[in-house]
């Protein structure tokens, strides 16, 4: 399951409402860095359109995301450095939260820092058995050119995908930054 998915699905329809507003619908041409592995970011992304490739250092591309990721949350909850480096394999167009905006939703609204927080444990214990899981068969975390971690087919209906295609919705009219 795509990661906005999961947390779209423990937030609220208000919650949703309150992140197509507060966040930036943003642009980005192909090759464009939006995230460097072990450097902080000032915002947390969520894919609209588009596809990004996930890049180790030492490993190479280990995933092709696409509408319906979240990037930038792990360094938003640890205020540590990004895991990865990640880059618009194609012209993209993504939601941009600024990671003080986002914090500031957070304190001042107990309820949906208690949802968004728990979203992304679920989603990052998921994300562990998974590849604990790939590791145990002997898969490598590298991805052969062209493959993708994950597949459009996985946008199935759930809560966390139909609000997602509502914040899509939403959006539509937003300005761009």
């Amino acid at each position: 399951m795509r990661k906005v998915h999961y947390v779209l699905a423990e937030l609220e329809d208000q919650d949703v409402q309150w992140l197509a507003r507060a966040g930036q619908r943003r642009q980005v041409s192909a090759g464009t860095l939006l995230l460097r592995q072990d450097q902080r970011s000032q915002a947390v992304f969520i894919i609209l359109a588009g596809a990004l490739d996930v890049d180790l250092a030492g490993i190479g591309r280990v995933a092709l995301l696409h509408p319906g990721e979240m990037l930038g949350e792990m360094s938003f909850v640890d205020n540590s450095g990004h895991s990865a480096t990640i880059r618009a394999a194609e012209d993209s167009l993504v939601l941009e939260l600024a990671n003080t905006t986002l914090l500031e939703k957070v304190e001042t609204d107990a309820a949906f820092g208690l949802r968004f927080y728990r979203a992304i444990a679920l989603f990052l214990a998921d994300r562990l058995r998974t590849t604990q899981q790939r590791k145990a068969k002997g898969a490598s975390l590298a991805l052969p050119s062209g493959q993708s971690e994950t597949t459009q087919d996985e946008a199935a209906a759930t809560p966390g995908a139909e609000r997602f295609d509502r914040m899509i919705r939403l959006l539509a009219a937003a300005p761009e930054a």
